[in-house]
């Protein structure tokens, strides 16, 4: 039997395809089919590969080459990146990072092992998890649990320089991948549900220091906005976050940074999104609490904000607003837009025009969807039913069946197809408990159909579903070879 080419499974999965860079080396790797050079493996956060030897036929042929624990009994939510002939990967707490050589069965070359004291995990929300590291200037980019940012070399793993970013004290973990762009390394900030005041950083690829930060939520001078920041096309005004919040709660008012990041070069704008507001209970902070949940396009030179959209002001659910903002040039209602799609974990999928910010699309992408009926496009509101809405009749009462439940509803990157979709998108619908249940959903909603059209079918991930796409806990890497 001859074996072919190495294959890797890891525990994110490739699904569509792009291509942009913002970075001349990165540009450069990103172009070749066989590396995996950021954490979404393109700047359009695409997660797609154009490999093509696998197929549904022939997968059945694979079978197991090597296989590499990394010795951490925790989630991996970490995709590996392949420079070369060298695979990177990092684990959940303590962080270890590891460089295999792909040439000789996965061979460790070097393990970098950080010092962190053990207090910052019971600071961690949701497991001690860490989402890969970034690759930039010759260095692999680790963002540790207690904040600190480190550079190490990618040849030898050894430290070029470190930064801390936050304080575990204060409820700030790092979660996030890091992602490079140009001369800079951008990082977020995890503890919305510690009351931290959610932010994006930037750093120097060469010495580490501060380039910029931008928070979401506060003054002007902090949050990064000035005269020309919009909202849906109108000038969101002098402190435009300070008003929707009472007195100095918005010191403490969340908004996380714990997700994905995309880049487009040719606008030169970075999208990400922000997190929860807080505190959880909503009857102690009225108001829209901007910038949470929100949906921003920032320039990554200076870190002000061209615009910005928020998608649930007031969220009295929980749902997060960081998932992947996927960067695509399609036809929207008839129109080449340079357009953004995220699918949010409040259960509506979003296209916006990723240069003005303006809201194209805003449709549930389940029918059972119910805590709002539907999305205002003039105002970008979402029409709030009462009876769904946590603290909208005080505190005392117990709201139940509520969809998504309070962890949200989650889709993975849209899949890219070759030809349209034969048929329309199935897959496990939303669960409604008093109690959090994550769900996932992709079904047949007239939104969906329609960016199908476009993306092609889409599937999901789903604690709770039959068909999960990745699995929660990941503690191996298993490397595979098609046999011909």
């Amino acid at each position: 039997m001859r074996w072919s080419r190495l294959w890797l499974l890891a525990p994110l999965l490739v699904v569509f395809a792009g291509a942009a860079s913002g970075n001349d080396e990165l540009s450069k790797l990103s172009q070749d089919p066989n590396q995996w050079v950021m954490p979404s493996g393109d700047y359009a956060n695409t997660r797609y590969s154009t490999l093509n030897q696998i197929t549904k036929d022939n997968v059945k042929n694979l079978r197991p080459l090597w296989t590499f624990s990394t010795g951490v009994l925790r989630g991996h939510e970490g995709g590996p990146l392949v420079i070369g002939d060298v695979m990177y990967l990092s684990t959940p707490f303590p962080n270890n990072v590891f460089a295999l050589d792909l040439n000789h069965n996965g061979q460790i070359l070097w393990k970098y092992e950080p010092k962190q004291d053990p207090t910052v995990i019971p600071v961690m929300c949701c497991d001690t998890v860490n989402r890969g590291v970034a690759y930039g200037d010759g260095k692999i980019f680790l963002y540790q649990a207690d904040t600190t940012l480190v550079a190490l070399d990618a040849k030898t793993g050894s430290v070029v320089w470190s930064v801390k970013n936050g304080d575990p004290k204060k409820g700030e973990t790092g979660t996030s991948a890091p992602m490079v762009v140009k001369d800079k390394v951008i990082i977020g900030i995890s503890g919305g549900e510690f009351g931290v005041q959610g932010n994006v950083t930037a750093y120097n690829l060469k010495d580490g220091s501060k380039a910029w930060r931008a928070y979401s939520e506060g003054p002007d001078n902090e949050i990064l906005f000035d005269a020309n920041t919009t909202e849906l096309g109108k000038p969101v005004g002098k402190d435009s976050s300070l008003k929707t919040w009472q007195g100095d709660e918005w010191k403490i008012g969340g908004g996380a940074t714990w997700g994905w990041y995309s880049y487009d070069p040719q606008l030169n704008l970075f999208y990400y999104g922000s997190g929860n507001p807080s505190t959880w209970n909503p009857v102690q902070r009225p108001g829209d609490n901007k910038w949470s949940m929100t949906i921003f396009a920032r320039n990554p030179d200076t870190g002000v904000a061209k615009w910005v959209y928020q998608m649930t002001p007031h969220d009295q659910w929980d749902y997060d607003g960081v998932n992947e903002m996927i960067l695509a040039d399609i036809n929207v209602k008839g129109q080449p837009t340079k357009a953004l799609v995220h699918f949010d974990r409040n259960g509506f999928g979003y296209t916006l025009n990723r240069e003005t910010g303006a809201l194209l699309v805003a449709e549930k992408y389940d029918p059972k969807v119910n805590w709002a009926t539907k999305v205002d496009l003039q105002t970008g509101r979402p029409q709030v039913v009462a009876e769904f809405a946590p603290g909208s009749a005080g505190e005392d009462k117990n709201y139940k069946n509520i969809c998504p439940a309070a962890l949200g509803s989650w889709i993975t990157s849209p899949l890219r197809c070759r030809t349209p979709p034969a048929s329309p998108m199935s897959g496990p619908h939303c669960r409604c408990s008093r109690r959090p249940v994550r769900t996932t959903s992709a079904t047949s909603s007239r939104g969906m159909r329609a960016l199908a059209r476009s993306y092609g079918p889409i599937r999901s991930l789903s604690r709770c579903g039959q068909a999960p796409w990745r699995p929660l806990v990941m503690l191996s890497f298993t490397a595979l070879s098609r046999a011909t």
